[in-house]
């Protein structure tokens, strides 16, 4: 069982960054894709972005791109999402997540451990 730990949400101005991390437990996570994805106030969890298990492929989300950066530090078990120019549509739960699967980067249902969410407001 891989256990996720997110951190480093807050609240930021409009235009500001912030970067996010999560732990995982257990080393194995290096053979996972790791996701991101954030809930925001009455909507449905919504994919952001997403790591290969090599980290040599990154995805995106349209509304993200040019503005995150997920990256994965294999040595301390970490994947991070650096987020700048933020605006006030990115305020969300945002949860780290771990995917046996090769494919489906974008899809809630590829991922099996979750993490139980960091929040991220951005004030306008």
């Amino acid at each position: 069982q891989v256990q996720l730990v997110e951190s480093g949400g807050g609240l930021v101005q409009t235009g500001g960054s912030l970067r996010l991390s999560c732990a995982a437990s257990e080393r194995t996570v290096s053979t996972y894709t790791m996701g991101w994805f954030r809930q925001a106030p009455g909507k449905e969890r919504e994919f952001v972005t997403a790591i290969s298990r090599s980290g040599i492929s990154t995805y995106y989300a349209d509304s993200v791109k040019g503005r995150f950066t997920i990256s994965r530090d294999y040595a301390n078990n970490t994947t991070s999402l650096q987020m700048n120019s933020l605006k006030p549509e990115d305020t969300a739960v945002y949860y780290c997540a771990a995917s046996r699967s090769n494919t489906g980067f974008n899809s809630e249902g590829e991922y099996t451990y979750w993490g139980q969410g960091t929040q991220v407001t951005v004030a306008s």
